[in-house]
C-alpha cells in the first residue's frame, strides 16, 4: 500500500504566501494527481489577484488563458500548451487563432468584455493576475519567446519591465 503525502506544507495563516506553481513534469509518476498542476495554477492566481474565492480565480484564469490562446501561434503555442497543466493546456489550445493581433490595451479590453461587470481597470488586474504567475510555471525563456510574438505592451501584463532600445 502506498501512502500519499503532500509535497509541501499547508499554508497556515493570512500572512503566508503560496509558492509559485511548479510544472507537472511527471504526472502520476510520484503519486501526484494530474490535476494538481491546474489547482496550483488557480491557487497562485487566487493569491496573486487576491480573489475571495477559488471559483472566481478559476473563472478569471480560464478567461485570460483562452484570450491568450488566440494570440500565441506556432511553436510557442505548442510549447506553452506542453508546459502548462493539462486543463490549462486545453484552454489555450482550444482557441482559434485570432485574425488580428491586438495591442495590450485591446487584449485587456477583450478580456473585460468576457468578464461580467468588468471594467478596463479590473480586467487589467485580472490579466496581470494570471499572466504574472506564468513565468514561474512555464519558464522565463518561453515567456520571452511568447512576448516576442506579441506587440509592445504585453510584458507589463506578465509582470516584466518593458525595455525599449535607445535609438
Amino acid at each position: 500500500m502506498t501512502t500519499l503525502t503532500p509535497d509541501r506544507p499547508a499554508v497556515t495563516g493570512p500572512d503566508s504566501t503560496l509558492p509559485a506553481p511548479r510544472p507537472v513534469t511527471d504526472p502520476g509518476g510520484r503519486g501526484r494527481r494530474r490535476d494538481d498542476g491546474w489547482r496550483e495554477l488557480v491557487d497562485a492566481v487566487r493569491e496573486s489577484g487576491q480573489y475571495p474565492t477559488r471559483a472566481e480565480a478559476e473563472s478569471v484564469t480560464r478567461v485570460v488563458l483562452s484570450a491568450l490562446g488566440g494570440h500565441v501561434v506556432g511553436d510557442e503555442r505548442v510549447d506553452l500548451a506542453r508546459a502548462l497543466p493539462e486543463e490549462a493546456a486545453r484552454v489555450v489550445a482550444s482557441q482559434v487563432p485570432a485574425t488580428r493581433v491586438l495591442t495590450a490595451a485591446e487584449f485587456v479590453d477583450s478580456v473585460a468584455r468576457r468578464v461580467e461587470g468588468a471594467t478596463p481597470a479590473t480586467a487589467r488586474w485580472d490579466v496581470s493576475s494570471v499572466l504574472s504567475v506564468l513565468p514561474a510555471l512555464v519558464g522565463d525563456a518561453l515567456v520571452t519567446r511568447v512576448l516576442a510574438q506579441l506587440p509592445p505592451g504585453y510584458a507589463l501584463l506578465f509582470g516584466r519591465a518593458e525595455l525599449t532600445p535607445v535609438g
